[in-house]
């Protein structure tokens, strides 16, 4: 039987009818247009609560194509020009797509852009190179031959990226391009927030503005074959201006170089190591931001309307785990849910009265064709999610794009229901409350909070082969039962570690914001994370924790961990193995663990150091008592349900709470178990496709048996 509410279900003109059968099928009592879509009249007289997509910063080229010079910018670097001669001529735009992104052309080069010798790393002097406009060249004379040169230098997006994205996908043809703009030019500006006050009066009908999103677009850069070539989800590139850059030195003395946007042509990826410059650009550019999104915020409110951000597109300048973002006022956050991870993004956002989650797939033609089963890919999401949902609940759910392709197919339409019923079925037994959790858990690396459950991702919920042996203790730890925090060295630095912490991870490759890198030569780090696993803290690292290169060793915690790796320093002096221990709590239910990219030439520091896995010469896995506390070393993590099993396993073995594993844990390790004492009741997930088995021990040692069919849900009622 089908139940209401909770659900927000997309439609479009010319489907009203449809979209009635739909939203009785799905229980919602929300519908929303999407990017490109309009709602029927019809459809808005449904009595349900009506959300409306607002673009403040693009689908208005009226304006902007008579402004183009305040579209926003991005500092590009060129591709690297060997220098064969005393004379080099770099193309501009050479691998970059001349229908997003266009040279700014109009602000003086010498003051804004940068030459630099990428052999010896210095800047040229302007006076040696000069800029050709009307062919988008810069030629640079007196160079080094073999040498290597790049131009840094500011151009218009005069496409936007996301409205682009949808065009090619969906193939509109010769839809105009929605041309973006940057709200940072006063006169812009003030075209905005006009725009939007006569929006709001021509728009009663409208309960919900789902602002999608605000003003800077994460970084997305194309390139000449319409590929994406530069993807950040968290990148400010796209983000500056000529005035922008003069009124940051003006209020912080100093001057931000174009180097410090393009970083060697590292984009300062989420990866790289945080510096003053960005961590400074950021400050800025999120004052401005919130600013401006509180006043469009207000301006709802005063028109009786909700103000809802969708975490994604322009959203670069509100990351909602940054201080002050609950001063926004924003009721909702809705994102994207690509696995438990990124809905853990979203459900544990502060300072708003409710989260809804996007569920994939969205209704694009990608995905919605002839031959294909979506409803696979629909099951595959809600389950990933489910088991983050019972961790931290969101309040809604809903899906994304058109829903005259989604009604094509009847399974799809089938299991949408079953999984809209089962959302609120959880709800209603929890009363929106999470289940218990076992053991408190921080995640230390440069980011902490700020980046909460963003860490070891390159683009939203995409895999790639150099970072899903991190990224899967997360999505490991969105639906285990421990509460999860995220910390930052300077938290550590400046406050110590907080009583309540059970344990603390420290997870990613060397030189990277999430392992630290020279952040452990500060001896103050050092001894405050020994002192703390000494008298009975617990450390897991993962992959190169602790990392640098510094008094010998590389792993500045290998005393804690008992493993350290071999950098072809110390290849004369002989390490001497224990062997691997036949048992240990940490492998009782080990079976198909997958430890991901291998790390290289790990060996153990002593013989003292128990070694749990070893594999062609590399520690894999190993324990290790340090005082009163332990470190645990694991050599990477993708996520699967064995490493998940793992890893939680670890994590009680490191704090010394075996004693407390079995209660309320399968004893199969595809399904998982979730317990809310407050509603008396626990419930048992089968996070696959396939028939389960399982049993649960009670905390009083009552054991209950499970037959679960492929992606069910069993509650449990405590007397």
């Amino acid at each position: 039987m089908t139940t209401t509410g909770r659900f927000t279900l997309p439609s479009e003109e010319h489907f009203a009818e449809e979209t009635k059968r739909l939203a009785q099928l799905w229980g919602a009592d929300a519908i929303r247009n999407s990017d490109g879509t309009h709602l029927d009249a019809a459809v808005e007289q449904l009595g349900k609560k009506i959300y409306s997509a607002y673009f403040p910063t693009r689908a208005h080229n009226e304006w902007i194509s008579l402004h183009m010079d305040e579209t926003p910018q991005v500092y590009l670097l060129t591709q690297r020009v060997l220098a064969e001669s005393e004379t080099v001529t770099v193309d501009l735009m050479e691998r970059f797509y001349a229908e997003q992104l266009q040279p700014n052309r109009d602000a003086d080069s010498h003051r804004y852009w940068e030459v630099i010798d990428r052999t010896t790393g210095d800047v040229i002097d302007p006076g040696r190179w000069d800029f050709d406009a009307a062919h988008d060249t810069v030629t640079i004379r007196e160079t080094e031959p073999m040498h290597e040169y790049t131009v840094s230098f500011l151009a218009y997006i005069i496409w936007d990226p996301v409205e682009m994205y949808n065009h090619l996908t969906n193939d509109w043809g010769d839809k105009e391009h929605e041309i973006p703009f940057d709200i940072y030019h006063p006169a812009t500006r003030d075209f905005v927030f006009r725009t939007f006050e006569q929006w709001l009066k021509d728009n009663p009908q409208t309960d919900v503005v789902r602002f999608t999103t605000f003003f800077y677009q994460f970084t997305l850069i194309f390139d000449e074959r319409h590929r994406e070539k530069i993807v950040d989800w968290f990148g400010c590139a796209c983000t500056v201006s000529p005035q922008a850059l003069d009124d940051f030195e003006q209020l912080h003395g100093y001057r931000l170089r174009p180097e410090d946007f393009v970083d060697e042509g590292c984009y300062n990826s989420t990866w790289r190591i945080p510096r003053k410059a960005q961590r400074d650009w950021i400050a800025f550019l999120s004052t401005f931001v919130r600013a401006n999104v509180k006043k469009l915020v207000d301006e709802t409110h005063a028109a009786g309307k909700e103000a809802m951000m969708f975490l994604g597109d322009q959203w670069i300048g509100t990351e909602p785990y940054m201080e002050g973002f609950s001063e926004l006022g924003l009721d909702a956050v809705v994102g994207s849910v690509g696995d438990g991870t990124t809905l853990r993004m979203i459900s544990d956002i502060p300072g708003v009265r409710y989260t809804e989650g996007r569920f994939l797939p969205y209704f694009f033609p990608d995905t919605f064709h002839e031959g294909n089963d979506p409803s696979i890919e629909g099951l595959d999401n809600w389950r990933k999610a489910r088991r983050a949902i019972l961790r931290s609940p969101i309040s809604r759910m809903g899906y994304g794009g058109y829903l005259s392709l989604a009604a094509k197919f009847p399974k799809f339409v089938d299991t949408v229901t079953h999984i809209a019923d089962e959302f609120r079925d959880i709800h209603d037994r929890t009363g929106g409350k999470p289940a218990e959790g076992e053991l408190n858990v921080a995640i230390l690396n440069c980011w902490g909070r700020m980046r909460s459950w963003m860490a070891f991702t390159v683009a939203h919920a995409l895999p790639n082969q150099q970072t899903y042996s991190y990224y899967g203790i997360l999505e490991a730890l969105s639906g285990m039962r421990v509460n999860v925090r995220f910390i930052s060295f300077d938290d550590v630095l400046e406050q110590g570690i907080a009583s309540d912490v059970d344990v603390i991870i420290n997870a990613g490759p060397e030189h990277t914001s999430f392992s630290g890198g020279d952040v452990w030569r500060d001896p103050r780090l050092v001894s405050t994370t020994r002192r703390w696993v000494r008298g009975g803290g617990a450390f897991v690292g993962v992959g190169q924790p602790s990392s640098t290169d510094w008094q010998g060793r590389f792993f500045q915690l290998a005393d804690v961990l008992g493993v350290d790796q071999e950098r072809f320093q110390t290849l004369s002096v002989d390490k001497y193995w224990p062997p691997v221990a036949d048992a240990n709590f940490i492998t009782e239910e080990a079976s198909g663990v997958d430890f991901g990219e291998p790390v290289l030439n790990t060996y153990p520091i002593n013989e003292d150091v128990t070694l749990l896995d070893v594999e062609d010469g590399r520690v894999r896995l190993a324990v290790n008592d340090y005082g009163r506390g332990r470190g645990v070393y694991i050599s990477g993590l993708p996520y699967s349900a064995a490493n998940a099993r793992l890893l939680e396993r670890a994590l009680f073995y490191a704090s010394h709470r075996e004693d407390r594993y079995a209660a309320w844990s399968s004893t199969n390790p595809e399904c998982e178990v979730a317990y809310f004492p407050d509603e008396h009741t626990y419930c048992v997930v089968n996070n696959t496709d396939q028939a389960q088995s399982t049993r649960v021990q009670r905390a009083d040692g009552t054991i209950d048996d499970f037959d679960l069919a492929p992606s069910a849900i069993a509650w449990q009622e405590l007397n």
